[in-house]
């Protein structure tokens, strides 16, 4: 399975607020947890943006081609709404090692930013130290990190706290996507 990036098209003006969303993915990402938020975002009329460390077409877990448009260390935190961590045990293993992408979580929290994360993704956000005192979610082996990393493990099929949401596994794709895009849409009301 192949799946591409569109270029949005310029008509000379623009009507609303662009919404912009940033997927940071890595080789061996769990295909699942990459492709389902992808079309989803775009479904809600985000321009999605997907950043590797090399900036390179990479692949999933399960074969798909993750298609790729910009390197990590391009990426502007201020230049998008929500950040979505897909999963995939091997994946986490090198991506957070990357103190680029770690500096990128850190500082996408300290500006209360959506962020929206799944799986063994949660371990991206023990690396970037922003778990303490918090609840939330991962892939049921890495709870006693989670633990251990001062925030509380919830089993449930997602976690929202405060700005952060994330889900133990792909089976809860659906819900976990849904709340994200209602807490960015609660924090984004244009009418309150």
């Amino acid at each position: 399975m192949e799946l591409q990036l569109h270029k949005p098209f310029k008509t000379g003006f623009q009507l609303e607020y662009m919404k912009r969303a940033l997927i940071l993915t890595g080789k061996l990402v769990q295909d699942h947890e990459f492709i389902y938020p992808f079309y989803r975002l775009k479904e809600e009329n985000f321009t999605v943006d997907v950043a590797t460390e090399d900036g390179q077409e990479t692949i999933g877990a399960l074969g798909t081609k993750i298609p790729v448009n910009m390197k990590v260390e391009d990426v502007k935190p201020e230049e998008y709404d929500i950040l979505v961590l897909p999963g995939g045990a091997k994946a986490m293993e090198y991506m957070r090692q990357n103190n680029k992408i770690i500096d990128i979580i850190r500082e996408w929290d300290s500006k209360g930013k959506i962020i929206a994360s799944i799986c063994h993704a949660s371990q991206l956000l023990i690396s970037a130290k922003v778990v303490k005192g918090r609840k939330l979610s991962g892939y049921y082996s890495i709870k006693d990190d989670i633990n251990n990393a001062g925030a509380l493990y919830v089993d449930a099929p997602f976690v929202t706290d405060k700005n952060i949401i994330t889900s133990p596994h792909y089976k809860h794709l659906g819900p976990w996507m849904k709340e994200s895009l209602r807490v960015y849409n609660e924090k984004n009301d244009k009418s309150s």
